[in-house]
């Protein structure tokens, strides 16, 4: 199985297609493995390379805290592993704060950004939410703690749909036999990050194409975080999902793959 050593850890890594490098980066508690539907439409025009973040799937999950600082220099180590001088990044929720601070602290290795459900700094609620997040994952059954990240990412529609809800289900089945959970030190690391990262001021230093996507019914990162983002990237583009939550890329995929595959293709 394919890894490399950066940053102090082993990250394991896939990559799917040919073409241009495109990273993808999952959020708090998901594997790479969850790009599945987009990589397999994305690989068709890019080469896709595919981590589990530090501390989840099969990369190394060391003691925490975590940062998106030491998060993203894991991925600038990754893409020097791979000999890529610069990648087009789409980065989910944490990913998202992670590729922000790749295009920071790493600029000539970014050749344009796609933030998904991102935010530049937590307010109260948002770290109460990774607190809670902590308390469930020590105290519920795997299933029940699926349940509640799933509470809190996808919106009404998705509930209300009979076979979106039979899916929901069934996941939270899957989750309960999961060979490689993520354990709670690893899952209390990755929070930390998402709650510490504070990069308001340095998204100013951002000069490539950016595109910030969200859902309009977000409860986990609201759509004022994705505008607060907007504003502090120069020249960056908002686009929002209706009657959408946090997974608004699950709940709208036969729009979003091609959007984000067309406005990479451009960009």
């Amino acid at each position: 199985m394919p890894y490399i050593y950066t940053n102090g850890i082993n990250l394991y890594y896939e990559e799917r297609g040919s073409g241009d490098p495109l990273l993808l980066i999952m959020g708090i508690t998901a594997p790479g493995s969850v790009w599945e539907k987009h990589a397999a439409y994305w690989e068709k025009d890019f080469r896709c390379i595919i981590a589990d973040n530090r501390g989840v799937g099969l990369s190394d999950k060391p003691a925490g805290p975590y940062t998106t600082a030491q998060m993203a220099d894991d991925y600038a180590g990754l893409l020097d592993a791979l000999q890529i001088l610069k990648a087009r990044v789409v980065g989910c929720s944490m990913g998202s704060t992670i590729a922000q601070q790749l295009a920071i602290r790493h600029p000539g290795k970014v050749k344009s950004l796609v933030l998904m459900c991102t935010w530049a700094r937590c307010d109260n609620k948002a770290g109460a939410v990774f607190q809670h997040m902590m308390h469930c994952k020590a105290r519920l059954r795997p299933e029940e703690f699926s349940l509640y990240i799933q509470m809190l990412i996808y919106s009404k529609s998705s509930w209300d749909n009979p076979l979106l809800f039979a899916e929901l289900e069934e996941a939270r089945l899957q989750a309960a036999t999961d060979p490689q959970p993520q354990p709670l030190h690893a899952l209390e690391g990755q929070a930390a990050a998402c709650m510490t990262h504070s990069v308001l001021r340095e998204l100013g230093e951002i000069r490539i194409p950016t595109l910030v996507i969200g859902g309009r019914e977000d409860i986990f990162t609201p759509p004022w975080m994705a505008e607060e983002v907007v504003g502090a990237i120069p020249n960056a583009k908002l686009h929002l999902y209706e009657k959408s939550g946090h997974a608004f890329h699950w709940e709208n995929i036969e729009d979003f793959n091609p959007l984000v595959r067309n406005w990479l293709m451009a960009n």
